[in-house]
Protein backbone atom coordinates (compact mmCIF):
# COMPACT_ATOMS: atom_id res chain seq x y z
CA UNK A 1 0.00 0.00 0.00
CA UNK A 2 2.90 2.72 0.62
CA UNK A 3 4.09 1.80 -2.33
CA UNK A 4 1.44 2.87 -4.49
CA UNK A 5 1.22 5.92 -2.43
CA UNK A 6 4.51 6.30 -3.15
CA UNK A 7 4.06 5.74 -6.92
CA UNK A 8 0.96 8.15 -7.06
CA UNK A 9 2.86 11.14 -5.18
CA UNK A 10 5.65 10.76 -7.67
CA UNK A 11 3.45 10.48 -10.77
CA UNK A 12 1.58 13.81 -9.03
CA UNK A 13 5.12 15.39 -8.40
CA UNK A 14 6.06 14.50 -12.23
CA UNK A 15 2.69 16.19 -13.14
CA UNK A 16 3.71 18.87 -11.10
CA UNK A 17 6.71 19.68 -12.89
CA UNK A 18 5.77 19.17 -16.20
CA UNK A 19 3.08 21.90 -15.76
CA UNK A 20 5.24 24.23 -13.81
CA UNK A 21 7.63 23.63 -17.14
CA UNK A 22 4.79 24.59 -19.08
CA UNK A 23 3.77 27.79 -17.33
CA UNK A 24 7.69 28.69 -17.18
CA UNK A 25 8.11 28.31 -21.43
CA UNK A 26 4.66 30.31 -21.95
CA UNK A 27 5.87 33.27 -19.35
CA UNK A 28 9.28 33.39 -21.29
CA UNK A 29 7.64 33.46 -24.77
CA UNK A 30 4.66 35.95 -23.67
CA UNK A 31 7.48 38.16 -21.72
CA UNK A 32 9.99 37.94 -24.80
CA UNK A 33 7.24 38.83 -27.45
CA UNK A 34 5.84 42.09 -25.10
CA UNK A 35 9.65 42.97 -24.61
CA UNK A 36 10.03 43.14 -28.82
CA UNK A 37 6.98 44.48 -29.41
CA UNK A 38 6.39 47.11 -26.96
CA UNK A 39 10.21 48.63 -26.29
CA UNK A 40 12.85 46.45 -28.98
CA UNK A 41 11.20 47.03 -32.09
CA UNK A 42 11.13 50.98 -31.46
CA UNK A 43 14.71 50.75 -31.07
CA UNK A 44 15.47 48.61 -33.83
CA UNK A 45 13.58 50.37 -36.51
CA UNK A 46 14.55 53.98 -35.50
CA UNK A 47 18.21 52.75 -35.10
CA UNK A 48 18.56 52.73 -38.48
CA UNK A 49 17.94 56.43 -39.36
CA UNK A 50 20.26 58.79 -40.04
CA UNK A 51 20.58 62.38 -39.79
CA UNK A 52 21.28 63.76 -43.40
CA UNK A 53 24.52 65.79 -44.57
CA UNK A 54 23.85 69.22 -45.27
CA UNK A 55 26.45 71.45 -47.61
CA UNK A 56 27.72 74.09 -46.47
CA UNK A 57 29.22 76.89 -48.57
CA UNK A 58 33.16 76.58 -49.24
CA UNK A 59 33.88 80.40 -48.10
CA UNK A 60 31.39 79.41 -44.34
CA UNK A 61 32.48 76.11 -43.01
CA UNK A 62 32.13 77.74 -39.91
CA UNK A 63 28.29 77.81 -40.17
CA UNK A 64 26.39 75.54 -37.34
CA UNK A 65 24.21 72.89 -37.98
CA UNK A 66 20.97 72.49 -36.31
CA UNK A 67 19.14 68.86 -35.79
CA UNK A 68 15.65 69.59 -36.07
CA UNK A 69 12.58 66.99 -35.79
CA UNK A 70 9.49 67.39 -37.70
CA UNK A 71 5.92 65.90 -36.87
CA UNK A 72 2.38 66.10 -37.21
CA UNK A 73 -1.09 65.10 -36.19
CA UNK A 74 -0.55 63.23 -33.40
CA UNK A 75 -4.33 63.30 -32.39
CA UNK A 76 -4.54 62.56 -29.18
CA UNK A 77 -8.30 60.81 -28.29
CA UNK A 78 -10.82 62.93 -26.25
CA UNK A 79 -13.38 61.89 -23.57
CA UNK A 80 -16.25 62.03 -26.22
CA UNK A 81 -14.57 59.74 -29.09
CA UNK A 82 -11.43 58.40 -27.80
CA UNK A 83 -12.61 54.05 -26.64
CA UNK A 84 -9.90 53.67 -23.87
CA UNK A 85 -8.16 50.88 -25.51
CA UNK A 86 -7.67 52.98 -28.80
CA UNK A 87 -6.14 55.50 -26.71
CA UNK A 88 -3.87 52.73 -24.33
CA UNK A 89 -2.85 51.59 -27.65
CA UNK A 90 -1.75 53.96 -29.92
CA UNK A 91 -0.75 56.81 -27.30
CA UNK A 92 1.68 53.92 -26.13
CA UNK A 93 3.01 53.46 -29.60
CA UNK A 94 3.35 57.50 -30.05
CA UNK A 95 5.25 57.67 -26.40
CA UNK A 96 7.66 54.81 -27.21
CA UNK A 97 8.21 55.67 -30.62
CA UNK A 98 9.07 59.39 -29.29
CA UNK A 99 10.89 58.55 -26.36
CA UNK A 100 13.17 56.47 -28.39
CA UNK A 101 13.67 58.96 -31.24
CA UNK A 102 14.70 61.63 -28.54
CA UNK A 103 17.24 58.85 -27.09
CA UNK A 104 18.44 57.70 -30.39
CA UNK A 105 18.63 60.75 -32.33
CA UNK A 106 19.37 63.94 -29.55
CA UNK A 107 17.41 66.34 -31.63
CA UNK A 108 18.19 69.83 -30.36
CA UNK A 109 14.57 70.97 -31.21
CA UNK A 110 10.51 69.42 -32.30
CA UNK A 111 8.18 70.94 -34.43
CA UNK A 112 4.66 69.22 -34.19
CA UNK A 113 2.77 70.66 -37.01
CA UNK A 114 -0.96 70.82 -35.53
CA UNK A 115 -3.78 68.57 -34.79
CA UNK A 116 -1.89 67.75 -31.34
CA UNK A 117 -5.50 66.63 -30.08
CA UNK A 118 -8.19 65.28 -31.78
CA UNK A 119 -11.09 67.04 -29.47
CA UNK A 120 -9.39 70.49 -28.81
CA UNK A 121 -12.17 72.04 -31.17
CA UNK A 122 -15.01 71.15 -28.60
CA UNK A 123 -13.51 69.76 -24.74
CA UNK A 124 -14.62 71.14 -22.27
CA UNK A 125 -12.00 72.50 -19.79
CA UNK A 126 -11.58 69.52 -17.70
CA UNK A 127 -11.29 67.67 -20.62
CA UNK A 128 -8.70 69.94 -22.07
CA UNK A 129 -6.95 69.77 -18.53
CA UNK A 130 -6.61 65.63 -19.22
CA UNK A 131 -5.20 65.88 -22.54
CA UNK A 132 -2.76 68.52 -21.86
CA UNK A 133 -1.30 66.09 -19.31
CA UNK A 134 -1.27 63.20 -21.35
CA UNK A 135 0.46 65.19 -23.82
CA UNK A 136 3.10 66.36 -21.63
CA UNK A 137 3.77 62.85 -19.99
CA UNK A 138 3.86 61.42 -23.94
CA UNK A 139 6.13 63.96 -25.24
CA UNK A 140 8.15 64.92 -22.17
CA UNK A 141 11.68 65.92 -23.08
CA UNK A 142 15.16 67.37 -21.56
CA UNK A 143 15.31 70.15 -20.86
CA UNK A 144 18.01 70.95 -23.48
CA UNK A 145 15.39 69.83 -26.07
CA UNK A 146 12.73 72.58 -27.45
CA UNK A 147 9.45 71.59 -28.40
CA UNK A 148 7.78 73.97 -30.73
CA UNK A 149 4.07 73.67 -31.45
CA UNK A 150 1.22 75.35 -33.84
CA UNK A 151 -1.89 75.10 -33.79
CA UNK A 152 -4.44 72.52 -36.02
CA UNK A 153 -7.88 72.64 -36.98
CA UNK A 154 -8.85 69.86 -34.04
CA UNK A 155 -6.69 72.23 -31.30
CA UNK A 156 -8.97 75.60 -31.96
CA UNK A 157 -11.23 74.43 -34.40
CA UNK A 158 -12.40 75.26 -38.23
CA UNK A 159 -12.62 78.90 -38.85
CA UNK A 160 -16.29 79.55 -37.49
CA UNK A 161 -15.48 77.26 -34.39
CA UNK A 162 -12.73 79.29 -33.83
CA UNK A 163 -12.24 81.50 -31.02
CA UNK A 164 -10.25 83.78 -28.95
CA UNK A 165 -10.64 81.42 -25.93
CA UNK A 166 -9.76 78.88 -27.58
CA UNK A 167 -6.93 79.89 -29.32
CA UNK A 168 -6.20 82.00 -25.83
CA UNK A 169 -6.23 78.00 -23.96
CA UNK A 170 -4.01 76.42 -26.75
CA UNK A 171 -1.70 79.39 -26.35
CA UNK A 172 -1.58 79.06 -22.80
CA UNK A 173 0.11 75.63 -22.63
CA UNK A 174 2.01 76.02 -25.61
CA UNK A 175 3.45 79.50 -25.74
CA UNK A 176 4.34 79.62 -29.50
CA UNK A 177 6.30 82.23 -31.00
CA UNK A 178 5.21 83.13 -34.37
CA UNK A 179 8.97 84.15 -35.29
CA UNK A 180 11.63 81.68 -33.43
CA UNK A 181 15.08 82.43 -34.74
CA UNK A 182 18.17 79.62 -33.57
CA UNK A 183 22.18 79.15 -34.79
CA UNK A 184 21.11 82.01 -37.23
CA UNK A 185 18.07 80.10 -38.54
CA UNK A 186 14.63 81.96 -38.96
CA UNK A 187 11.49 80.05 -38.49
CA UNK A 188 8.25 80.98 -38.92
CA UNK A 189 5.09 79.40 -37.07
CA UNK A 190 1.83 80.51 -38.84
CA UNK A 191 -2.06 79.72 -37.29
CA UNK A 192 -3.22 78.85 -40.84
CA UNK A 193 -6.88 77.85 -39.75
CA UNK A 194 -6.69 81.48 -39.41
CA UNK A 195 -6.13 82.39 -42.60
CA UNK A 196 -9.64 82.78 -43.94
CA UNK A 197 -9.27 86.01 -45.81
CA UNK A 198 -12.81 87.49 -45.25
CA UNK A 199 -11.54 90.21 -42.94
CA UNK A 200 -12.83 88.27 -39.42
CA UNK A 201 -11.25 89.50 -36.50
CA UNK A 202 -9.28 86.59 -35.55
CA UNK A 203 -8.39 86.57 -39.32
CA UNK A 204 -7.19 90.26 -39.48
CA UNK A 205 -5.27 90.27 -36.28
CA UNK A 206 -3.54 86.96 -37.64
CA UNK A 207 -2.54 88.69 -40.86
CA UNK A 208 -1.33 91.43 -39.19
CA UNK A 209 0.96 89.43 -37.29
CA UNK A 210 2.02 88.09 -40.22
CA UNK A 211 2.71 91.35 -41.93
CA UNK A 212 4.79 92.24 -39.24
CA UNK A 213 7.18 89.64 -38.89
CA UNK A 214 7.42 89.72 -42.71
CA UNK A 215 8.57 93.48 -41.87
CA UNK A 216 11.10 92.29 -39.80
CA UNK A 217 12.50 90.00 -42.23
CA UNK A 218 12.48 92.57 -44.83
CA UNK A 219 14.87 94.19 -42.42
CA UNK A 220 16.75 91.47 -41.82
CA UNK A 221 17.93 91.00 -45.66
CA UNK A 222 18.31 94.76 -46.16
CA UNK A 223 22.56 95.37 -46.25
CA UNK A 224 21.77 99.21 -45.55
CA UNK A 225 18.96 99.21 -43.19
CA UNK A 226 16.14 101.92 -43.56
CA UNK A 227 14.97 104.29 -41.10
CA UNK A 228 12.07 102.10 -40.42
CA UNK A 229 13.86 99.34 -39.75
CA UNK A 230 16.10 101.27 -36.90
CA UNK A 231 13.84 100.46 -33.89
CA UNK A 232 13.96 96.87 -35.39
CA UNK A 233 15.53 93.48 -33.48
CA UNK A 234 18.17 92.79 -35.70
CA UNK A 235 17.34 88.92 -37.03
CA UNK A 236 19.23 87.11 -38.98
CA UNK A 237 20.02 87.66 -42.61
CA UNK A 238 18.37 83.78 -43.78
CA UNK A 239 15.37 83.00 -45.55
CA UNK A 240 12.99 81.40 -43.14
CA UNK A 241 11.32 78.38 -42.70
CA UNK A 242 7.15 78.13 -42.53
CA UNK A 243 5.95 76.24 -40.13
CA UNK A 244 2.07 75.40 -40.48
CA UNK A 245 -0.47 73.49 -40.61
CA UNK A 246 -2.76 73.61 -43.72
CA UNK A 247 -0.60 72.97 -46.79
CA UNK A 248 -0.06 75.50 -49.25
CA UNK A 249 -2.68 75.15 -51.70
CA UNK A 250 -2.58 72.42 -54.55
CA UNK A 251 -5.12 71.06 -56.78
CA UNK A 252 -4.69 67.31 -55.19
CA UNK A 253 -1.99 64.81 -53.89
CA UNK A 254 -2.26 62.89 -57.80
CA UNK A 255 1.76 64.12 -57.84
CA UNK A 256 2.63 62.96 -54.78
CA UNK A 257 3.83 59.30 -54.27
CA UNK A 258 6.16 57.18 -51.71
CA UNK A 259 5.63 54.73 -49.60
CA UNK A 260 3.55 57.10 -47.15
CA UNK A 261 1.58 59.07 -49.72
CA UNK A 262 -2.29 58.95 -49.92
CA UNK A 263 -3.69 56.10 -51.00
CA UNK A 264 -4.03 55.98 -54.57
CA UNK A 265 -7.54 55.69 -54.80
CA UNK A 266 -7.54 59.49 -52.60
CA UNK A 267 -4.59 61.19 -54.70
CA UNK A 268 -7.24 62.35 -57.62
CA UNK A 269 -9.52 63.60 -55.15
CA UNK A 270 -9.38 67.46 -55.58
CA UNK A 271 -8.63 69.50 -52.43
CA UNK A 272 -11.11 71.91 -51.15
CA UNK A 273 -10.15 75.43 -50.08
CA UNK A 274 -9.85 76.34 -46.81
CA UNK A 275 -10.43 72.82 -45.53
CA UNK A 276 -8.11 70.82 -47.39
CA UNK A 277 -5.74 73.28 -48.04
CA UNK A 278 -5.00 77.19 -47.29
CA UNK A 279 -6.69 79.07 -50.43
CA UNK A 280 -5.26 79.94 -53.64
CA UNK A 281 -5.05 83.77 -52.23
CA UNK A 282 -3.32 83.19 -48.61
CA UNK A 283 -0.99 80.53 -50.48
CA UNK A 284 0.45 83.05 -52.41
CA UNK A 285 0.18 86.20 -49.74
CA UNK A 286 2.27 84.09 -47.22
CA UNK A 287 4.87 83.09 -50.18
CA UNK A 288 4.95 86.98 -51.04
CA UNK A 289 4.65 88.18 -47.74
CA UNK A 290 7.71 85.71 -46.19
CA UNK A 291 9.94 84.52 -48.86
CA UNK A 292 10.05 81.40 -47.59
CA UNK A 293 12.97 78.69 -48.58
CA UNK A 294 11.53 76.15 -47.40
CA UNK A 295 8.05 74.84 -45.95
CA UNK A 296 6.25 72.38 -43.82
CA UNK A 297 3.00 71.21 -42.77
CA UNK A 298 0.72 68.45 -41.98
CA UNK A 299 -2.84 67.90 -41.81
CA UNK A 300 -3.36 65.61 -45.02
CA UNK A 301 -1.66 62.58 -42.71
CA UNK A 302 -0.05 61.93 -45.94
CA UNK A 303 3.74 62.71 -47.68
CA UNK A 304 4.32 64.88 -49.96
CA UNK A 305 6.54 67.17 -51.99
CA UNK A 306 5.42 70.22 -54.35
CA UNK A 307 7.42 72.87 -55.28
CA UNK A 308 5.86 76.16 -55.47
CA UNK A 309 6.23 79.58 -57.07
CA UNK A 310 10.34 80.42 -57.84
CA UNK A 311 10.93 76.64 -56.55
CA UNK A 312 10.02 77.10 -52.87
CA UNK A 313 10.09 73.12 -51.59
CA UNK A 314 7.15 72.08 -49.42
CA UNK A 315 6.99 68.94 -47.15
CA UNK A 316 3.63 67.44 -45.98
CA UNK A 317 4.73 65.83 -42.76
CA UNK A 318 2.82 62.20 -42.31
CA UNK A 319 0.85 61.80 -39.16
CA UNK A 320 3.20 60.68 -35.85
CA UNK A 321 -0.23 58.14 -35.26
CA UNK A 322 -1.03 54.25 -35.75
CA UNK A 323 -4.83 55.85 -35.69
CA UNK A 324 -4.02 57.34 -38.86
CA UNK A 325 -1.56 55.25 -40.64
CA UNK A 326 -0.39 51.94 -40.52
CA UNK A 327 3.37 53.63 -41.69
CA UNK A 328 3.43 56.77 -39.49
CA UNK A 329 6.94 58.61 -39.92
CA UNK A 330 8.81 62.00 -38.99
CA UNK A 331 11.22 64.15 -40.97
CA UNK A 332 14.87 64.60 -39.49
CA UNK A 333 15.83 68.17 -40.44
CA UNK A 334 19.86 69.07 -40.78
CA UNK A 335 19.33 73.24 -41.07
CA UNK A 336 22.07 76.16 -41.32
CA UNK A 337 21.69 80.04 -42.13
CA UNK A 338 21.50 79.03 -45.92
CA UNK A 339 21.60 75.10 -46.51
CA UNK A 340 18.97 72.34 -45.57
CA UNK A 341 18.81 68.31 -45.82
CA UNK A 342 16.17 66.14 -45.36
CA UNK A 343 15.68 62.77 -44.31
CA UNK A 344 12.59 60.75 -43.30
CA UNK A 345 12.64 58.13 -40.69
CA UNK A 346 9.76 55.43 -40.52
CA UNK A 347 7.98 53.96 -37.52
CA UNK A 348 7.14 50.72 -37.21
CA UNK A 349 4.42 49.44 -39.02
CA UNK A 350 1.49 48.22 -37.15
CA UNK A 351 1.02 45.68 -38.93
CA UNK A 352 4.07 44.14 -37.70
CA UNK A 353 3.41 44.12 -34.84
CA UNK A 354 -0.13 42.44 -35.07
CA UNK A 355 1.43 40.06 -36.94
CA UNK A 356 3.67 38.73 -34.10
CA UNK A 357 1.20 38.65 -31.65
CA UNK A 358 -0.71 36.79 -34.05
CA UNK A 359 2.35 34.39 -34.67
CA UNK A 360 3.42 34.13 -31.12
CA UNK A 361 -0.24 33.25 -29.87
CA UNK A 362 -0.75 30.49 -32.51
CA UNK A 363 2.96 29.31 -31.22
CA UNK A 364 1.79 29.39 -27.34
CA UNK A 365 -1.90 27.38 -28.43
CA UNK A 366 0.62 24.60 -30.60
CA UNK A 367 2.95 24.19 -27.22
CA UNK A 368 -0.21 24.10 -24.84
CA UNK A 369 -1.92 21.17 -27.42
CA UNK A 370 1.65 19.46 -27.56
CA UNK A 371 2.00 19.16 -24.11
CA UNK A 372 -1.33 17.86 -23.23
CA UNK A 373 -0.65 15.48 -26.27
CA UNK A 374 -3.37 16.76 -27.77
CA UNK A 375 -1.45 17.46 -30.48
CA UNK A 376 1.93 15.65 -32.28
CA UNK A 377 5.07 17.65 -31.28
CA UNK A 378 5.88 20.35 -34.09
CA UNK A 379 9.13 18.42 -35.08
CA UNK A 380 6.77 15.02 -35.34
CA UNK A 381 4.20 16.68 -36.89
CA UNK A 382 6.32 18.28 -39.29
CA UNK A 383 8.31 15.46 -40.40
CA UNK A 384 5.48 13.35 -41.08
CA UNK A 385 3.65 16.14 -43.17
CA UNK A 386 7.18 16.07 -45.11
CA UNK A 387 7.05 12.55 -45.59
CA UNK A 388 3.27 12.65 -46.70
CA UNK A 389 4.69 15.24 -49.48
CA UNK A 390 7.88 12.73 -50.92
CA UNK A 391 5.16 9.81 -51.13
CA UNK A 392 2.44 11.87 -53.15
Amino acid sequence: MALIRLGFGRQHLCLLRRRSFLLSKLIAVVFAVLLFCEFLIYYLVIFRCDWPEVKTPAHNNGQETLKAMFLADTHLLGEIRGHWLDKLRREWQMERAFQTALWLLQPEVVFILGDIFDEGKWSSPQAWADDVERFQKIFRHPRHVLLKVVAGNHDIGFHYQMSTYKIKRFEKVFNPERLFSWKGINFVMVNSVALEGDGCNLCSEAEAEIIEISHKLNCSREEHHPSRCIDEPPLPASAPVLLQHFPLYRRSDANCSGDDAAPLEERDVPFKERYDALSREASQKLLWWLRPRLVLSGHTHSACEVLHGAGTMEISVPSFSWRNRNNPSFIMGMLTPTEYALAKCYLPYENTVLATYCVAVGFLAVLTLAHFKLLASPLLFGWNLLRKLKTT
